[in-house]
Formats: C-alpha cells, sequence, structure tokens
C-alpha cells in the first residue's frame, strides 16, 4: 500500500504544552532566520479557530487529517483570513496588525485540532485577536519523506495517466477514508465526472514528481 505522509514529531512535549510564566513574558528578537516574509514556497496548512488556554495559546483545524507539517517548522507564518467575525472593540487594532511570523514554543494534537504556544501571542486577547487567521509554512521546511511517502501538497496538480496512456486527468485534492488516501481527479472535459482512485500499490504504479505526472493501473470505464 502506498501510505499517507508520514507523522512527524511533535514540538514539546504533549502534555505539557502550557508555559511557566517566564517563557512568554517577551517575545524573543528576531533571529538571523526569522524573516517575517512570507516564503514563495508558502504552503497553507491550517486556520485558527479560537484561543486556547490564559497564556495566549491558539486552537488550530488542520486541513489534513494527519497534520505533520505544522510540527516539521517552528516558524509559522500568518495571513488574515477573508471570513472572519467582525472583532470585538477591545481586539480591533490587534486584528488590523496581525503578526507575520509566529514562532512556535510548543504544540500538539488535541482531537481533531492542533494546539499551540507561540513567543508572539502573549495573552488571551492577542490569541482571540487571531481567530480566523490562515497559517502557512515553508514547503522547504516539510522533512524528506520516506520511500513510498508523498506529502499531498506534492500529489495535489499531478496529471493521471494509466497504462494504456490515456490521460485521466489532473488531482485536485485527496480524501482521508481511513485505511488509505483517495486521489480525487478532475477530467480535462468540462462535463466530465471526477475520478476516486485509491492511493494503493493495486491502483498506483509510479508518482513521478519530476515530471509531474502519477501513473496508475485504472480503466475509467470500469
Amino acid at each position: 500500500m502506498v501510505p499517507p505522509p508520514p507523522r512527524l514529531p511533535r514540538l514539546g512535549p504533549a502534555d505539557a504544552v502550557e508555559p511557566g510564566p517566564q517563557d512568554l513574558s517577551l517575545p524573543l528578537p528576531l533571529a538571523d532566520d526569522d524573516d517575517p516574509r512570507l516564503p514563495a514556497d508558502a504552503v497553507e496548512v491550517a486556520r485558527v479557530i479560537g484561543a486556547w488556554g490564559i497564556k495566549g495559546g491558539i486552537k488550530l483545524k488542520p486541513f489534513s487529517a494527519d497534520p505533520q507539517a505544522l510540527f516539521s517548522s517552528k516558524r509559522w507564518f500568518v495571513q488574515a483570513g477573508t471570513s472572519r467575525a467582525a472583532p470585538k472593540p477591545a481586539h480591533a487594532a490587534r486584528r488590523r496588525s496581525l503578526p507575520r511570523l509566529l514562532r512556535i514554543v510548543q504544540a500538539r494534537e488535541q482531537g481533531e485540532f492542533i494546539v499551540a504556544i507561540c513567543q508572539e501571542l502573549p495573552d488571551r486577547d492577542a490569541a482571540e485577536a487571531m481567530v480566523g487567521a490562515r497559517i502557512l509554512i515553508s514547503r522547504a521546511s516539510f522533512p524528506t519523506p520516506g520511500e513510498k511517502e508523498h506529502y499531498w501538497v506534492d500529489l495535489i496538480g499531478l496529471a493521471v495517466r494509466n497504462r494504456q496512456g490515456l490521460e485521466l486527468g489532473t488531482v485536485t485534492t485527496l480524501i482521508e477514508t481511513g485505511p488509505h488516501c483517495v486521489l480525487t481527479i478532475q477530467p480535462d472535459a468540462p462535463d466530465a465526472e471526477e475520478l476516486l482512485i485509491p492511493f494503493v500499490d493495486a491502483y498506483v504504479d509510479e508518482v513521478d514528481h519530476e515530471a509531474r505526472i502519477i501513473l496508475v493501473d485504472w480503466d475509467p470505464g470500469d
């Protein structure tokens, strides 16, 4: 079976996310590699859905059922969301100047969500001002996957061709079904229905990232 992307190590202990009183009194000065400008290879991986705790923690909804990308970098980039609710008056000023870079102290899974402590968010008010913000990380910060392991973001946009040389379409997204993932493929014909191909060895012959193509054993007529 071709497995989903690997689960990566967490940042800090899973059972001790709340920092001590000295941890977030003031943000640390930016280091040379703490450039707040959004990198060209930035990938959106989550959205902030709420504050967590009383010390500036945030709760995020990751876009993948296995949000390993969030744990691969201690630097998260921030962009304002397009559909954030109207801010409370006390938070209005903060919402107009969200931090462009979050330096992560600790992060862990909490059910289907992620909770994190960041240097730039010293209290709950600062965390609440982040609600709706988009979280992005640099693709270059992803650890190298193992053999036959692929990041979802690297599969989206690849062309799909079967053994007979028929172009089936382009991968638009992936679906997590439990035992394996499923490729959602949009054929080139505008009126054609989407194809769903399980991302397992029985159907996937090869993923060629350089050629940007996935070769499959699949007959769209079946």
